[in-house]
């Protein structure tokens, strides 16, 4: 298995900072040798949050994008818990959160964004168990909100 730092240079991803917790929580807990990382949204390339409802006003496609820059900021989060990626050992559980219309019911196409890039970035390791679920409202209209357990090496 490559390296994620270098899969994720191949594809010509970066990674963004990490946004600072808005209240009295940590964007990552390391306890013993898993990394509970926070619920992080959809931050686009501009620094902006991509919002709106899916099923509505927004896409299944434009979410899939979103839950993939979610992704982006979780392997982020990774990176700045553990110092590096290399210390993954797996992506264990991921919890997706679709702001959704309310007839909405495609919500696991949506997550897969994030899913997908588990997998390009990290192989095998990156398959998970997951739930993708529907929300009636997301922190700010968001239009996603990804959280994630993860197993890693204890140095």
């Amino acid at each position: 298995m490559q390296s994620p730092e270098l899969r994720l240079k191949e594809l010509g991803l970066s990674l963004p900072k990490v946004p600072a917790p808005v209240g009295n929580f940590a964007p990552f807990v390391l306890h013993n040798d898993l990394l509970f990382l926070s619920g992080q949204g959809p931050l686009l390339e501009d620094g902006s949050l991509a919002t709106g409802k899916v099923g509505a006003e927004v896409t299944v496609e434009q979410a899939y994008v979103h839950a993939r820059r979610a992704g982006l900021v979780l392997i982020s989060s990774m990176r700045d818990a553990l110092g590096s990626l290399e210390r993954i050992e797996r992506i264990v559980k991921v919890l997706g959160m679709v702001n959704a219309a309310p007839d909405f019911s495609e919500h696991p196409k949506v997550i897969n964004g994030c899913s997908d890039l588990f997998v390009e970035i990290f192989g095998q390791r990156g398959r998970h168990a997951r739930s993708a679920v529907g929300m009636g409202s997301l922190p700010g209209g968001i239009t996603v909100e990804i959280e994630a357990v993860v197993a890693v090496r204890v140095e």
